[in-house]
């Protein structure tokens, strides 16, 4: 797994249409739009990698952790994003991967936002402009 984050004084996002992906989630009300204020955005790619490796997802949760406790913010966007030039997953286990994230994270006591799976979104944010505002990892 890789992802990028940015701290962002906002974030929205607006589902437009479907990708190629064979695999996507429903559009409906309550998901073909989201925003965020304060907010750590994770653009992440689930890799081929992780689908042998049982600790990719505590090890995510742990870097998370990391990072917005050292920026006090609790509310996490969660963006699929398969440009991060690794050996991507199978797309059933991506987003079965993301579903694990966003319910870790919200047991923890996370706010998520996570837009539906195997859809073109337009995107908008604001990252601020600090030290810890853009982080890389992989996992």
């Amino acid at each position: 797994m890789r992802f990028l984050s940015f701290h962002c004084e906002y974030f929205r996002y607006e589902v437009k249409k479907k990708s190629r992906s064979k695999i996507f989630e429903e559009k409906n009300e309550n998901n073909k739009t989201g925003t965020l204020d304060n907010a750590i955005i994770l653009f992440i790619s689930v890799e081929k990698q992780d689908e042998i490796n049982h600790d990719y997802l505590s090890q995510a949760i742990s870097e998370i952790e990391s990072i917005t406790k050292q920026l006090k913010v609790y509310n996490v966007g969660i963006i699929p994003f398969a440009h991060l030039f690794g050996e991507l997953s199978d797309q059933e286990f991506g987003l079965k991967a993301l579903k694990a994230l966003e319910e870790q994270l919200i047991n923890l006591g996370y706010r998520i936002l996570r837009p539906p799976y195997g859809w073109f979104n337009e995107l908008e944010l604001k990252a601020k402009g600090h030290p810890l505002s853009r982080i890389s990892r992989r996992i």
